[in-house]
């Protein structure tokens, strides 16, 4: 029997022996006794514990106690009747021992009320004899009943369960939490395994984790485990049909010789760790992503609401306001019609807003190739779905979001493939390798102004491929890759590659190397069969080529892998700009067959489940060290290649409570990525989070969609505290400094494109405005200057005496310096006169002029010049001052009307009078505007 030290004390300490079991007997049958049979093995038990109690344990100072059997078992509906049915079968089995010696000495109540005339009854005497005969509480747990038990009766109608925790947490509460000691616990795998046994591994994991979980968060006092068992053996009923031990024995040879199974080297570390430690890779790290990391979020077909708005309608319609309150058609009248703007998509705008509320900068979504082209050919186009898409990249744009866009994703009616192709082979035909790339040219012609981000195929199922349907993607791709590297990225500047999905393989025993090469054939099949000849060597993977060989050569399959040409492998190898993938779980595969139903006979491996991995409601592992590891392989097969995680995401039940499981699961993957980056040195450069509503993938949004209304979940707020932090930052975290992003601008591209022509049209709206100010300016100059002679001018009438020169504008002139230098001596103040009517029809302005010569000359004011220059010389002195009569012979000319002289003379007369000013001592400085030629 296998020997487990707890607490000092060693498991021979805790004994029933065959020598005090026939003393018990040889007692019963002397004493003169009335106990049926029934209650006779919980009497013998209280005799030898007696026994022990009273001769053995002052010197030997062990403990002993009596082992049960138990199962655990659930009800069926949350009914108050399922439950005491649960409770009922949990008396039978475990009760009818257990509740005599932990209790009160006599059997559960329930089995009294099922079985009156059966079940014996203990004296009071009895009863205290049998009460308190335990000193732990000794637990077998699926080594014997195995949760099937030989009565289905026993099980009330309800539902067996395999949960450890539970069961002990129920012999807590109901046995006044006794020591409990797990002297026996198993699980069985089919007898046909021999060493790798990684699903006993996984049962035997589960239940030393519940029974830490018992001890740490429900205040259990379990004191120590025991696994069943050493070794294989006859299993009672079942025979040698299954195998429970930690020793390999070959029923079938002669020595029997015993072989360690890899459960053996798992229990021995689990033994010297003395339980589950963290492990130090798994612990979270604090760093931030590099700057321009890409946040972005998936769905894969975006709501397409193509009703057209209602101001594109032309019709005319009249509100009838009497009767049934309704728009009346008018027939006959029509509106002008207008033209489409994106405006008029309002779902467009609902699904923008939803983004920018999550902060992501790149948004993923598909085109339907089905709808956008129905025939599979130009011949027939979608234009109102293409104006659809093109309005919801722009405004992605426009709020500073890159759309991501995939050609083609596979759904599983008609693989999302037009009809007429999808009818004669859909990737099993050649021809539709030229109707893709027709496709994408068109896409590429049509969004390539907005998209710079583009996907050929994301996510091709390989498991609902034939390797002909695969051959003719691989080569499509190729096509539709050197396809945009010709022709639109030099102009659309650009990026594309294929997106696919990758769930890790682990192995199911890490000690074994079957396993491992199980694992690594999987992740071949799996993702190298795309992978290798675009991001490797232009070939398939060699392994994939080897394993076809030989299981094609023992004729059980016939299948081959196809052969590219020398000139097919240079066009597909290196056809890519980035490295895409989805990741969502990890799974386990093991060599050994153990259940028929999860083993694949074409690759010979099984599917295994590790039973303490948290699961999503559609059993979808969470392992959120897998999305690390499955990077780092990326890294060594591939080389330092661009990476992109294009969907990572976790379904939920109608029913989550706070959308736990997807929080821990965003929070924790991200996590590992950001390992990946910082520890792995990979070149990790987004991560996307699928998906965007539970509308277009239920269960899987991070919107909620009920009654048309979609409701942020709490896994909303925890993507978008990571995306505002960009990752996990903590206080030693060096503050990243990422300069502001420019907004993009799709409109700019026709003008990139044409840098001759914008230049040519930048030079003459130059040239023009330069013209067009010139023309202003001397305009405005010169418009000025006449309205300046026209406000100062005198004007003449046509019957004056004076010559046609005495009216040109020079003698105005003259006469305006003439008036400004008078007053300049005598600081008059100017004032407007209304002069005659005369003057005023001649030349329609308002004339300022001293006020003092409508006095000193009216005849010159009346246009009488010749009458009045006789005179003028007369008062000049008295008006200018004696002092300055040097400059009176200067004026005459002026005066007399010889223009031309008059004008010779005015600079001389402009430096007297600023010399006469300086003698009297005029403090204001005067400009005197000099006459033009």
């Amino acid at each position: 029997m296998e020997m487990v030290e707890v607490a000092n004390m060693s498991y021979r300490d805790i004994f029933l022996t065959n020598t005090v079991l026939t003393w018990v007997q040889m007692m019963l049958a002397e004493r003169t006794v009335t106990t049926p049979e029934w209650s006779m093995t919980t009497y013998a038990h209280a005799m030898v514990w007696h026994l022990y109690n009273d001769h053995f344990r002052p010197s030997q100072r062990g403990k002993v106690s009596i082992a049960l059997s138990s199962h655990w078992i659930k009800p069926q509906h949350m009914t108050e009747k399922n439950i005491k049915e649960c409770q009922k079968s949990l008396d039978f089995v475990l009760g009818w021992f257990a509740k005599p010696i932990f209790i009160d000495g006599d059997y559960p109540e329930s089995m009294r009320s099922n079985l009156s005339s059966l079940l014996p009854e203990f004296s009071e005497a009895e009863k205290k004899y049998i009460k308190g005969t335990a000193d732990f509480f000794a637990l077998s747990f699926g080594a014997t009943l195995s949760f099937q038990l030989l009565d289905s009766h026993m099980k009330f109608q309800q539902l067996e369960s395999i949960s450890l925790r539970q069961l002990l947490y129920w012999i807590n509460s109901e046995y006044n939490n006794p020591q409990i000691f797990i002297v026996e616990n198993s699980w069985f795998v089919s007898g046909t395994t021999k060493k790798d046994d990684a699903k006993y591994i996984y049962y035997l994991k589960k239940f030393i984790m519940e029974t830490l979980k018992a001890i740490r968060y429900d205040g259990v006092n379990v004191f120590g485990y025991t696994v069943w068992s050493l070794l294989d053996g006859f299993e009672w009923h079942r025979g040698y049909s299954i195998r429970r031990g930690l020793f390999y024995v070959d029923f079938q040879s002669y020595d029997k010789k015993l072989m360690p199974k890899s459960s053996v080297l798992f229990y021995q570390k689990l033994i010297e760790k003395n339980g589950f430690p963290p492990l130090p890779e798994n612990q979270p790290i604090e760093g931030i992503f590099p700057c321009g990391f890409a946040w972005g979020i998936v769905d894969n077909y975006i709501q397409v609401d193509t009703t057209p708005a209602q101001f594109l309608d032309s019709s005319v319609y009249v509100w009838d306001v009497h009767q049934t309150k309704k728009l009346i058609k008018v027939d006959g009248v029509y509106a002008s019609k207008r033209k489409r703007h994106c405006v008029d998509f309002a779902a467009i705008r609902l699904q923008i807003s939803l983004l920018q509320e999550m902060h992501v900068t790149h948004f993923h979504f598909s085109l339907k190739w089905s709808l956008i082209l129905p025939l599979g050919n130009l011949s027939l186009i979608n234009h109102t779905l293409v104006h659809y898409y093109q309005c919801f990249a722009s405004e992605l744009l426009r709020v500073n979001i890159t759309p991501v866009v995939a050609l083609w994703q596979p759904m599983i009616e008609n693989q999302e493939l037009p009809v007429s192709l999808a009818k004669y082979g859909a990737w099993e035909n050649t021809e539709i390798v030229q109707a893709f790339v027709e496709y994408a040219r068109f896409c590429f012609t049509s969004l390539g102004d907005h998209v710079k981000f583009w996907i050929t195929m994301n996510e091709p199922s390989v498991k609902n491929l034939t390797y002909t349907a695969g051959h003719n993607l691989l080569k499509a791709h190729a096509k539709v890759w050197h396809l945009y590297d010709k022709e639109f990225r030099s102009s659309q500047k650009g990026k594309i590659s294929i997106a696919l999905q990758a769930d890790w393989v682990e192995p199911a025993c890490p000690f074994s190397r079957n396993d491992q090469e199980v694992a690594d054939r999987i992740l071949e099949f799996d993702i190298g069969w795309l992978a290798e000849p675009i991001f490797g060597n232009g070939d398939y993977p060699e392994v994939m080529r080897a394993w076809l060989h030989r299981i094609s050569s023992v004729d059980l399959y016939n299948f081959h892998l196809p052969y590219f040409s020398e000139d097919e492998k240079k066009l597909i190898q290196g056809s890519f700009d980035f490295f895409a993938l989805s990741h969502y779980t990890t799974t386990l595969v093991g060599s050994e067959k153990e259940d028929a139903v999860k083993y694949d006979h074409y690759l010979e491996v099984q599917m295994i489940s590790d039973i303490t991995w948290l699961h999503s409601p559609s059993r979808a592992a969470v392992v959120p060290w897998g999305l690390r590891k499955l990077l780092k392989w990326v890294k060594s097969k591939y080389g330092d290649v661009p990476i992109y995680v294009m969907a990572n995401g976790i379904d939920d039940g109608q029913n989550m409570v706070h959308d736990k499981l997807r929080v821990y699961y965003i929070k924790n993957y991200i996590n590992e990525a950001l390992k990946a980056y910082t520890l792995d040195d990979i070149n990790l450069q987004g991560y996307f989070i699928y998906s965007f509503n539970d509308k277009t993938a239920p269960k899987y949004g991070l919107y909620s969609y009920t009654a048309n209304q979609y409701e942020p979940k709490p896994s909303l707020k925890q993507y978008r505290e990571i995306i505002g932090n960009n990752g996990f930052p903590g206080p030693e975290t060096p503050e990243l400094l990422c300069p502001e992003e420019v907004a993009s601008c799709p409109e700019c591209h026709f003008f990139r494109t044409r840098k001759s022509l914008l230049a040519f049209i930048s030079f003459v709206f130059v040239a023009f405005i330069v013209t067009i100010f010139f023309i202003t300016y001397y305009s405005k100059r010169v418009e000025r200057r006449r309205q300046r002679y026209q406000r100062t001018a005198l004007s003449l009438p046509e019957n004056n005496k004076v010559s046609d020169g005495v009216r040109s504008h020079g003698v105005q002139n003259i006469l305006v310096n003439f008036c400004l230098l008078v007053q300049a001596l005598h600081h008059l103040p100017l004032q407007e006169v209304l002069v005659p009517k005369i003057l005023h029809e001649s030349f329609q302005v308002h004339l300022i002029v001293p006020s003092f010569l409508i006095h000193l000359f009216p005849k010159l004011v009346q246009g009488d010049v010749a009458e009045e220059a006789e005179q003028s010389l007369q008062n000049l002195p008295v008006l200018i001052g004696h002092e300055h009569d040097c400059c009176l012979h200067r004026l005459q000319p002026l005066l007399l009307g010889d223009v031309w002289e008059g004008a010779r003379h005015i600079q001389g007369v402009s430096c007297n009078i600023r010399r006469a000013m300086s003698v009297r001592s005029v403090k204001q400085s005067v400009n005197v505007v000099h006459p033009g030629p």
